[in-house]
């Protein structure tokens, strides 16, 4: 892991990979450890340089105040196309996962030239709060048992660690997965102040955030090759999220995981793996081993979705 400055700021890395190869690059969501490293080697393995980095106000890069941020959602596209261009990498193939998602569809949309290629994993087109109409908002039933835990004591490791597990199994992740990145976050988070490390483990510096003007009706001038992954489970962004950014992202495409909710599991590993390293390369006249064809009220009038695991 390293810190490298980038516009007026430092921001958190770590690298996987030759040195010298394409490179990937993995905006958290908020920290890098929303990425899995299986994902990460996997890639690594397939000749990409893989840089996961931690947003501000998160994990190793720069700490300020995650109650009061001074910098807006365009900041954190612009420090995306920066870092493309120092490790250079750049143009490179952009990931972003959760609000990590939401910075990589800006910075597509106002970097365009510093990315070659954009994958975008459960996340949605529109900002913190409430969606826009014709999309769903976050499964009230689950929120409901989420928020009616009390708060850890976001000093104690191992509180927080149990909070994440017992959250986990609420959205339908795994929770021994959560309990060992928790711990992980918690262990990488700059001291124990409370605010600070619920803005790393809940990411709630963007419920803070000036994440305007709107972008959605920008998604159409998006000319990137661009892979749309979602967990058919997910309560907090619901499929339907995802559905809607491969609709009007050109040429998008959707890769279901059938038995996933929130972020991507060790083991759909190798099916978004392989999408990603597909995006830009010709599409076969008959795809081998096609999957069967999406059922109408699946497809809500785009093109069928691949699924996965």
């Amino acid at each position: 892991m390293a810190a490298v400055a980038v516009r007026g700021t430092v921001l958190g890395i770590e690298s996987f990979g030759d040195h010298d190869a394409p490179l990937v690059l993995l905006a958290g969501g908020p920290t890098m450890l929303s990425w899995p490293d299986a994902l990460c080697e996997r890639l690594a393995a397939d000749g990409r340089r893989v840089v996961r980095y931690d947003l501000r106000d998160s994990g190793e890069s720069a700490t300020a105040d995650p109650q009061a941020p001074a910098y807006t959602l365009r900041d954190l596209a612009a420090d995306a196309a920066a870092l493309a261009r120092l490790l250079g990498g750049a143009p490179a193939h952009l990931a972003g996962t959760g609000v990590g998602g939401m910075v990589a569809q800006v910075a597509a949309l106002d970097h365009a030239e510093a990315f070659s290629t954009l994958t975008l994993v459960g996340t949605r087109a529109v900002a913190p709060g409430p969606p826009d109409e014709d999309l769903p908002d976050h499964d009230q039933a689950t929120m409901g048992r989420l928020f009616a835990r009390p708060m850890p004591d976001w000093t104690d490791r191992a509180a927080v660690a149990e909070f994440a597990a017992t959250g986990a199994s609420i959205r339908g992740d795994a929770p021994a997965a959560a309990r060992e990145r928790a711990a992980r976050i918690w262990d990488r988070t700059p001291g124990t102040a409370a605010p600070v490390q619920m803005a790393n483990q809940l990411g709630t510096v963007f419920t803070r955030l000036d994440c305007g003007p709107r972008w959605r009706e920008r998604l159409p001038t998006i000319g990137l090759p661009a892979l749309v992954v979602h967990g058919r489970h997910d309560p907090l962004f619901p499929l339907g999220n995802g559905e809607a950014l491969a609709r009007e992202i050109p040429g998008a495409r959707l890769l279901v995981l059938d038995h996933a909710a929130i972020g991507i599991p060790d083991p759909a590993t190798d099916a978004v793996a392989e999408a990603m390293l597909g995006l830009g390369r010709p599409t076969p006249a008959t795809p081998p081993n096609p999957l069967p064809e999406e059922p109408p009220e699946r497809r809500r009038g785009g093109a069928p979705a691949d699924r996965a695991w």
